[in-house]
């Protein structure tokens, strides 16, 4: 595997890759406004739990099952035009919910939203690492988060606004728009990225890639932490209400989490960037704090223990993520990057799915105290295989 930074090709500059962040906002408030609402929509349609999972997971399916492949085509015809392809598709999916009017159209939108952000998610990662100088990558890996972050905290507050004023359908017509506004500004600003020369790939070849450490470390680490991400969003609230504290606190502890990890975020890309943060390190120290943010709400009761772990949870997460980006990009070849991007984000989407799982899987056969200390213990696992061994150029 290539160790051979892309930022070689980078001919961007940081307003152009500014559109790249606000295509991660799109997929992240798209997928938390309408996900956090759902609970509210199928029990005024008196719909079963089981619809309800089902809404929640077709967006989710769509991206695991369709990222690395829209990855890849992002390599062989350039990532641009699956940006922005991406993009408009999700523009349209949103519109044929407002024009439909139907509400139980809702699952097919949302299949149609979860296909579209397969596309531009892995294609806004390839970007913003042909687009950023070697020496920014960090840096700039970190705003992309940061933006992720900001679509993650808003969602359900944005989209529960606009639902109590219009229904789902002022929603939609919201989301619709914001992606419309992003590809025309995408289209005016981000240049074109063409696809570069590639040699021939054998799938050995491809599972080599994949299976080698400096892919597999980092992609980990990406996992992890998302599965840390997901089960502070969700399991930290109910910790609380168990302890006798009110949804206004138990909300402001989930705010905390993604505050935290929104200002860790450029911080750790800018220490990277200036050599005073190593790879191997810094993601190996994310996990190690977002796993004693799991034993603290595990081990301390009350207000404390929910409030102190969602500030290790999110320095965590804000300390490991970008780190794995950069790493993942200052490794792939650049005729590479969506392929990788693609894999990479699969990663993440199977530890957002299998973090709740394992959390709620040992909470029904013990305590949630013990699904925590479950959790916290495999993020140890993934801190001591991160930190125990180099992880390519900045080990």
């Amino acid at each position: 595997m290539s160790t051979e930074s892309p930022g070689h090709t980078a001919t961007g500059s940081a307003a152009q890759v500014r559109p790249l962040y606000a295509a991660g906002f799109v997929t992240a408030f798209g997928a938390h406004s309408i996900a956090a609402s759902l609970g509210a929509y199928t029990h005024g349609d008196h719909a079963s739990l089981l619809t309800l999972g089902l809404l929640l997971a077709v967006y989710d399916g769509a991206e695991v099952i369709l990222k690395p492949v829209f990855g890849s085509l992002a390599d062989r015809i350039g990532p641009r035009p699956v940006l922005l392809g991406g993009l408009l598709a999700f523009t349209l999916a949103s519109a044929a919910f407002v024009i439909a009017g139907n509400p139980a159209a809702v699952g097919l939108a949302r299949l149609g939203q979860g296909a579209a952000a397969a596309a531009f998610s892995p294609a806004a990662g390839a970007l913003v690492a042909r687009l950023s100088p070697a020496g920014r990558q960090g840096r700039a890996f970190g705003g992309y988060g940061v933006w992720k972050s900001i679509g993650y905290t808003l969602g359900p507050l944005l989209g529960g606004v606009l639902i109590s004023l219009g229904g789902f359908t002022l929603l939609f017509a919201t989301l619709g728009a914001l992606a419309l506004v992003v590809t025309g500004w995408a289209t005016l600003v981000v240049p074109a990225a063409p696809p570069l020369p590639r040699t021939r790939q054998t799938v050995l070849d491809l599972a080599r890639r994949l299976a080698h450490p400096s892919f597999l470390r980092p992609t980990a680490t990406l996992a992890a932490t998302t599965g840390a991400l997901a089960v502070g969003v969700g399991f930290l609230p109910v910790a609380g209400a168990a302890t006798g504290l009110t949804p206004l606190v138990t909300g402001a502890a989930v705010s905390l989490l993604a505050l935290c990890s929104a200002l860790v975020q450029p911080w750790s890309g800018r220490a990277r960037d200036a050599g005073r943060l190593r790879d191997g390190t810094g993601m190996a120290t994310g996990l190690v704090l977002a796993a004693a943010g799991m034993a603290l709400a595990a081990v301390v009761p009350g207000v404390a223990g929910v409030l102190v772990a969602a500030v290790a949870v999110g320095a965590g997460v804000g300390l490991a993520t970008p780190l794995g980006f950069a790493h993942l990009a200052s490794v792939t070849p650049p005729e590479r990057l969506g392929q990788t991007m693609g894999a990479a984000e699969l990663g993440r989407e199977l530890g957002d799915a299998g973090g709740p799982l394992l959390v709620g899987a040992i909470a029904a056969a013990a305590t949630l105290g013990a699904g925590f200390l479950g959790l916290a213990a495999l993020l140890l696992v993934a801190a001591l295989a991160v930190g125990g061994a180099r992880t390519g150029a900045r080990g």
